[in-house]
Formats: structure tokens, C-alpha cells, sequence
């Protein structure tokens, strides 16, 4: 059994911690970092991912975010908000990392969906992230305070309802008005399916056009959803 580590969150988390700032007056600020002091904060968060398993020494995968995101092609704006550059020495912890642990990156995808599709691929490990979208991928989830497991359909379920709800932090609307407890009173009213979400989005006066953009932009990708090339989630069957 592995941790599957959403490490996009720790090392940024790590670096951003190890800055520090000089003043040198005449308007002018350098910020500076220790690469040491990084490494040591990545180290620290690692080891206390470890703790909370009870074998030894689990094996860990790193996953971290392409440069480039597919989801941009689909909506240019996705993450537009998140305009702030990385840490300094983020890079350099990065390929530090890479002498010390198995590292995956893939074309174009988030950390969160190559994790998806490793933990379909190969089930029986562990994915470790704070993010709530983890929650869509079947399998064990360690959300940095509990593990719990996410079942088939509790995942499919809740791909439709971060569909409706959207999420701010990443750029994308979901449906005006309607957050994560009214998409799920929705649902519990009218059955998990894609009619409650077309419904949704045209008692807003907006098409299956604006639903479906929103249903694949909170899609995190599966083995079934990538073959190399990421397979775009459409509502084929009347069960989504």
C-alpha cells in the first residue's frame, strides 16, 4: 500500500513558509528564502503524514501539477485568480524531492487528477490531500484528519454536487445561488442525475451549455478519463 501525496499543497505550503523578507529602505524589499529551512518544513510534513498510519515506513508517491492545465481550454478563466508566482526555492525543492522519492507529473493535468487516475489504476493505496474534490475519486482518502472511504457512488454523487455548488478557490461558479447543502437538498428531492443539474442552471435562465462546462470543470480524472489524452465527462448515461 502507497500515500498518493497531493504535494503541490506541501512543498508550496513549505516554501512559502521558509521566505523571509529584507528591508533595505529607499523603497526597496528583497525577499528572500533558505533552501535548507524548505526542505526541512517538507521533511517535517512528510514525516507526519507517515505518523498517522501504523506500518513503519509506507511507501509515498508525490504527485504535483503540470505548468500547463487542461481545464483552461475549457474555461479560459479557470484559477485566473491565483495570479501570485511560486514560493521562492519551490522549484529547487521540487527537484530535490525527485532524488528522494517517486515523483509524477502529467501533461497538462493537476496533481488531483493524476492521483485519480493512479488510485483507480492501482486501487489499494491511500490518497493523501486536504482538497474536498478528492472526495469524487473511489478508495481511501486521508484528508490530513481522518481516513475515510469513499464508496463508487458517493463519488459519482458528489461530482454532481460540486457541479451545482461550483468552487470559488478554483474559479468556476457552479450554479448562481446554490451552494453544497442546497445542491444536496436538490438531489435528496429530485435523485442524483443530470436532469436536476440541467434544471438547476435553467431556473437561472443558463443551458446544458453552462452545466456541462461547470460538471467538467469539477470532474477530477479517473483511468477511465485519461488514455493519454483527457476524455472529456459527459452525462452519457441516465445514471449521472
Amino acid at each position: 500500500m502507497k500515500l498518493l501525496i497531493d504535494a503541490d499543497y506541501i512543498v508550496y505550503k513549505a516554501c512559502a513558509g521558509a521566505e523571509d523578507e529584507i528591508d533595505w529602505g529607499d523603497d526597496v524589499i528583497t525577499v528572500v528564502s533558505k533552501f535548507s529551512d524548505a526542505m526541512k518544513n517538507v521533511e517535517r510534513d512528510l514525516t507526519k503524514i507517515k505518523g498517522e498510519f501504523m506500518w513503519d515506513v509506507p511507501e509515498m508517491i508525490l504527485f504535483f501539477s503540470d505548468s500547463k492545465n487542461f481545464r483552461k481550454k475549457i474555461f479560459a478563466d479557470y484559477k485566473g485568480h491565483r495570479n501570485r508566482k511560486k514560493p521562492c526555492g519551490y522549484r529547487r525543492v521540487i527537484t530535490d524531492l525527485g532524488k528522494r522519492y517517486e515523483l509524477i507529473r502529467l501533461p497538462e493535468l493537476e496533481a488531483d487528477d493524476s492521483m485519480g487516475i493512479y488510485a483507480t489504476e492501482h486501487p489499494g493505496n491511500i490518497i493523501v490531500s486536504p482538497d474536498k474534490d478528492m472526495r469524487q475519486i473511489p478508495g481511501k482518502l486521508f484528508d490530513m484528519k481522518e481516513t475515510v472511504t469513499i464508496e463508487p457512488e458517493e463519488g459519482r454523487r458528489w461530482h454532481l454536487i460540486q457541479s451545482l455548488a461550483g468552487d470559488q478557490t478554483d474559479g468556476y461558479s457552479g450554479c448562481p445561488g446554490i451552494g453544497i447543502k442546497r445542491a444536496v437538498t436538490l438531489f435528496e428531492e429530485g435523485g442524483y442525475n443530470w436532469d436536476v443539474v440541467v434544471k438547476a442552471f435553467a431556473d437561472k435562465d443558463l443551458g446544458e451549455d453552462v452545466a456541462l462546462m461547470n460538471a467538467q470543470l469539477a470532474k477530477i480524472l479517473t483511468n477511465k478519463d485519461y488514455d493519454g489524452q483527457v476524455i472529456p465527462w459527459t452525462p452519457t448515461t441516465t445514471g449521472n
